[in-house]
Formats: structure tokens, sequence, C-alpha cells
């Protein structure tokens, strides 16, 4: 039987789940009988769209807007996606949809390959669905004492489900102003969960912090807080291998095999995002 899987969002053209797959497909041999796909999928029409996946389907990649939506369609929630509000995967399985949340454990092997093993204090710059993941992944790697995270928001009025997140987390956290970054660079670590451009102007002060860098952002790269940071000597953590580890953990998930390729599908993404540069130049 051939299996299908797919990464569904709005916009989605751009994602780089189809390559990543492909490629391990690829090293496990077994692209001949899998494939994925994308599709263009809006909140108001993934209940439609999973109504029509039949049991040729093993599992989808869910992108923004879908993430939080997904989880009143499934039938089991693993905890990390319950903690954070909302679900990056769906795995079919004996006809019933499981949902989780890869991006948390990405996040903690793209901190940890690079040698972060442990943070204790950290800044979250942006208070939306990423930072959420990000502070699950900073409570793994240590940073569970009252106060320990701080996340920055442009909006202190759309932090409200970052607030909830934590607090299903039981993690004790300030929100603030954007605008007050200075007053909470004395930590380990900084997370930008900004889109690509909005931390430019905050790089110098964050580079002059001395904290470990980690931008979300994975094109392009670096981007300009991740060239300051590296400049000033941080370690510095681009938005890619976090996107790498989460695929690993989906492939995982919905083929049900061990040993997944990561270096196939690193080098299969790089090169794909060497295309795109070059090709946008």
């Amino acid at each position: 039987m051939f299996t299908r899987a797919a990464v569904l969002g709005s916009p989605v053209a751009h994602s780089l789940s189809p390559v990543l797959h492909t490629a391990a497909y690829t090293a496990l041999g077994i692209a001949d009988t899998w494939s994925y796909e994308r599709f263009e999928c809006g909140e108001s029409e993934l209940a439609d769209f999973l109504a029509g996946c039949d049991d040729t389907w093993a599992g989808l990649s869910l992108t923004m807007p879908l993430k939080r939506v997904a989880l009143s369609l499934a039938d089991e929630v693993n905890e990390p996606a319950n903690a954070v509000g909302g679900a990056n995967t769906l795995v079919f399985h004996k006809g019933r949809r499981h949902a989780y949340n890869t991006d948390v454990a990405g996040i903690v092997a793209a901190l940890t390959e690079a040698g972060i093993e442990r943070v204790r204090t950290a800044t979250i710059l942006g208070a939306g669905a990423t930072a959420a993941s990000a502070l699950a992944a900073l409570r793994e790697l240590g940073a569970t004492a009252p106060g320990a995270v701080t996340a920055l928001a442009r909006s202190l009025d759309r932090a409200g489900d970052f607030t909830a997140a934590a607090q299903r987390m039981s993690a004790q956290v300030a929100v603030a102003p954007l605008s007050e970054l200075t007053e909470h660079l004395d930590v380990d670590m900084v997370v930008s969960t900004l889109p690509a451009g909005a931390a430019d102007g905050h790089a110098a002060a964050i580079a002059a912090s001395g904290a470990a860098v980690f931008d979300v952002v994975y094109a392009p790269w670096p981007t300009v807080l991740g060239s300051r940071a590296r400049e000033a000597g941080a370690t510095v953590v681009g938005g890619f291998p976090m996107l790498l580890h989460q695929a690993v953990f989906q492939v995982e998930l919905m083929t049900g095999q061990c040993g997944i390729p990561v270096e196939d599908m690193r080098a299969a993404g790089e090169a794909e995002l060497a295309q795109r540069t070059a090709a946008a130049q």
C-alpha cells in the first residue's frame, strides 16, 4: 500500500518539510512506497481535510495557523502539545488522530547539539506560539526556578495565550514589553521568536550582553542578531537545527522507525536553503 504524509498550513509554499521528509524516506529505503506533499490549508478547512484522509495516510505536519485548532480535532493529545497549546504533528493510527508537539523536542535537540545542555535563566523575545514551545524547552534544560524566564512581548494585549501556556506548565514567568529589553539581558540565553528582521534593532544590545542566542529564523541566515552575537563570541543557534530535529521526530512518529537519518536530512535541507538563497540574489 502506498503511504501518504504532508505538511499543511497557510502560507505553506515556503515549507522545508517536503525536502526533509523526502530525504529521510530515501535514506530509509521507503521512498518508493511513501510520499510527502504540501497543501495550502486554513483553520476553517482543516476538519474537512482530515475527514478526507483515508487509511493510506500516516500523518501530517502542521504549520501556522493550524497548530491550535488541531488539538480540538485530535482524539488523543500528548502532554507537550497540551501544555504548549498547539500541535505541529498529527499521526493517524487505527482510525484515531494522535496530536504531538515536536517543536519542543526539536529546540532541546538543537541547543544540546550546539553544546547548550543547561540553561538557568533566559529571556524570550515574543510571546506567541513559538515562544510557548521555547519556554517548555528551556524548562527541560533547567530554567525552572520562579522568574527564571522572562517573555518580552511586542504587544502585551496578545500575550494571553502564552501566559495560559505558562500556567499549564506551572511556570512562574514574567511578561514585559519588548521595549524594556535592556533590563532583561543579564541571562544565560536570549531566544528570539520574532519574525525575520524584527530583532535587528536589538542585535547590538543582545550581542553586548554575552548571552547565548537562539534565533528561530532559518532563512535568510545568518540574521543580523545571529551575526552580531557570533562576532561578540557568543554561542549562536539558528532556526534550521530546530526545524531539522522537529522533522526527525515527526518522521519517527509517522513511520514507526528508529535510527532516523539526521545527517541525510540536514544535507538536503542545507542544500535547498543554499539554492533558495542563490535564486534570490
